[in-house]
């Protein structure tokens, strides 16, 4: 048996803080849900997350605030607009130029490149990031799923528009269009090429 050969997914990240029923109030307020836990334990899970995140007593050695963690969200605007809703406060929309980090959405809503930022009470930072398309080997092709009703809702809309501009392409109406749509929503999770 090779290394490769044996599965492993991240479980949990463990962050510091110093107050664990301040942490515990703010990722209440974030959503995330409360997961049974041995004293001392607090972890919360983010919504359609597999990943869930750990802090208390002794769980690390690091300073409070030194983490930093990358959160992926299918629309930033609607993500940044419920954070803020729920009152935590976000920076604005920016997006990844040549040359550093530009304000507003990435003008092509590429992949990976529209972020946005906030932290903890401690200082522990997370960037939310939008992903509506895998690269390419950066998803397992067998399962795919989709985490919320929205991300499903929002993969739909891009499948709907994609299919439409393939229409145009071969000038002729889809019949088997749930079939295109569903193969071109498996390749933006995948990674692999759409449907033609």
């Amino acid at each position: 048996m090779s290394v490769t050969d044996v599965g492993m997914q991240v479980e949990v990240a463990v962050i510091p803080v110093s107050d664990i029923d301040r942490a515990k109030e703010f990722y209440g307020r974030l959503g995330w849900r409360l997961d049974q836990t041995p004293p001392g334990v607090v972890q919360v899970t983010p919504h359609g997350s597999a990943c869930s995140v750990q802090f208390g007593t002794d769980l690390t050695s690091a300073a409070p605030g030194t983490a930093k963690g990358y959160l992926i969200v299918s629309d930033i605007e609607a993500a940044r607009a419920a954070l803020v809703a729920g009152g935590i406060e976000v920076s604005e929309i920016f997006h990844r130029g040549p040359d550093g980090p530009i304000e507003g959405l990435d003008p092509e809503r590429r992949s990976y490149f529209s972020r946005a930022t906030f932290s903890d009470p401690d200082g522990n930072s997370w960037l939310l990031q939008e992903v509506t398309a895998r690269l390419p080997g950066r998803v397992d092709p067998g399962p795919t799923s989709f985490s919320s009703a929205s991300d499903l809702a929002n993969a739909m809309r891009r499948a709907a528009a994609a299919h439409g501009e393939h229409e145009k392409r071969t000038g002729e109406e889809d019949p088997n269009w749930p079939d295109w749509c569903a193969q071109y929503m498996v390749s933006e999770q995948t990674g692999a090429e759409p449907p033609q």
